[in-house]
């Protein structure tokens, strides 16, 4: 594995996740995912995906810079700043930089992600 690797499964959990492709979101999220989110709200893998199938959550925007990555045999960790944006409820959000961490592990022979935590930039 190698950390451009990670930075890919990344990005298509970040498309899945912009996109609503839930399908995609299930395999790249462990059934032990954890969010901790910008205003401290802990949110559990099936509440997280729950919100962006039903459509309260939706990312209109959200890009990443920088990707740095740390990797073990079976644990990555990516850390990078991100500009968010997400629907006020009219189709339009104002965008907001945080830090962005999120750890996979490889198990049953695929990485997942177990934990993301997004800090805002004042």
């Amino acid at each position: 594995m190698t950390p451009e690797y990670i930075c890919q499964l990344e990005r298509a959990r970040i498309r899945a996740l912009v996109s609503r492709d839930m399908g995609v979101a299930g395999t790249l999220h462990s059934p032990k995912y954890q969010l901790i989110t910008p205003s401290g709200v802990s949110l559990a893998r099936d509440l997280y995906l729950g919100k962006i199938e039903s459509g309260e959550l939706i990312y209109l925007r959200w890009e990443p810079e920088g990707m740095h990555v740390r990797l073990t045999e079976a644990m990555a960790v990516v850390r990078y700043i991100a500009t968010l944006e997400l629907d006020a409820g009219n189709g339009q959000g104002t965008p907001f930089k945080c830090w962005h961490t999120d750890t996979y592990e490889l198990d049953g022979g695929s990485w997942q992600a177990v934990w993301s935590q997004a800090t805002a930039i004042k």
